[in-house]
């Protein structure tokens, strides 16, 4: 009688930590594409894209594209007991958005064939716009080229050795069982508007590992979702630096494929500033001045 009941309790605490557990892996993603925005309806251009007229020095623009979708997590018992969990994905807010494409546009400056960068609000760019949208926002602002920017960011939760310790209250709030790990991609592709042509990309990548409790593993995730932005958005500006240095050399060698028009008022690297021409003028005129005396020194007897 008495190895009944204790296989019974036996059995009892096993469903019990199977309940306190619950899900042994969790998944969220946050995601923007570059490709259902310009392709909605399909994944390939219907139409070859055009040479590019690239009127130097170039006006571009910087814009995120819409957020394409955010999938939830699910929870376990601990997570619901504590309000853990709940929400959905996490996103880039505006202002982190704003920030990075400045930092993308300080990189766009470095380089003499670029002219004006304007950064486009995100409303401006709607869900599913394609070429027309880009056709407004190149009217608007004057622009040749956009750079679009994506993000795709997928967190994962797995429990860990220590999670069987959650059966105690104890434990679900201080044994960092739940084991995170955060994958972002950021990726910047730059178009010429009126071609349809892509001129190059640059992607960026993160991976952060860390760890939680149950009933904290929302505050760990959003911080551990920061910090894949952050590191991400570093990698792609490194790799766009590398790109605007190699689409100068390649513009240059395929004259074919990319027709360039300079710009009244520009030279190639810049114009002359109007101290220094004056400064050229006079020391011109001084050494005219001083043959004219010499020679006429010279034909005195």
């Amino acid at each position: 009688m008495h190895s009944i009941h204790a296989k019974w309790r036996l059995v009892f605490i096993s469903a019990l930590v199977l309940l306190l557990v619950g899900c042994a892996s969790t998944q969220s993603r946050y995601y923007s594409s570059a490709v259902d925005f310009l392709y909605p309806d399909k994944k390939e251009p219907v139409e070859k894209p055009g040479i590019p007229v690239m009127k130097i020095p170039m006006k571009v623009g910087i814009a995120f594209v819409p957020d394409a979708g955010r999938y939830g997590r699910s929870r376990n018992f601990w997570q619901s007991f504590a309000g853990a969990g709940r929400s959905n994905a996490f996103k880039m807010t505006e202002n982190q958005k704003t920030k990075l494409m400045k930092q993308v546009s300080d990189y766009f400056r470095k380089y003499p064939f670029i002219g004006s960068i304007e950064i486009i609000p995100s409303p401006y760019l709607k869900p599913k716009g394609s070429f027309a949208n880009l056709d407004q926002i190149r009217t608007m602002y004057g622009i040749d080229a956009i750079a679009l920017i994506s993000v795709d960011q997928v967190q994962f939760t797995d429990e860990g050795v220590a999670s069987f310790l959650y059966w105690t209250v104890i434990g679900a709030y201080t044994i960092p069982g739940e084991k995170n790990t955060t994958h972002t991609m950021m990726d910047a592709v730059v178009y010429d508007i009126k071609s349809r042509k892509m001129l190059f990309r640059a992607p960026g990548l993160s991976e952060v590992r860390g760890s939680s409790t149950p009933v904290n593993i929302s505050e760990e995730l959003r911080k551990d979702s920061q910090e894949g932005f952050q590191i991400a958005a570093k990698d792609m500006i490194k790799n766009l630096d590398e790109q605007l240095a190699s689409f100068k050399a390649k513009v240059k060698e395929s004259p074919k494929e990319y027709k360039v028009v300079e710009r009244r008022g520009y030279h190639g690297g810049g114009s002359f500033e109007p101290w220094f021409i004056l400064v050229l003028a006079v020391f011109k005129l001084s050494i005219f001045w001083g043959r004219r005396k010499m020679l006429a020194s010279s034909r005195l007897p």
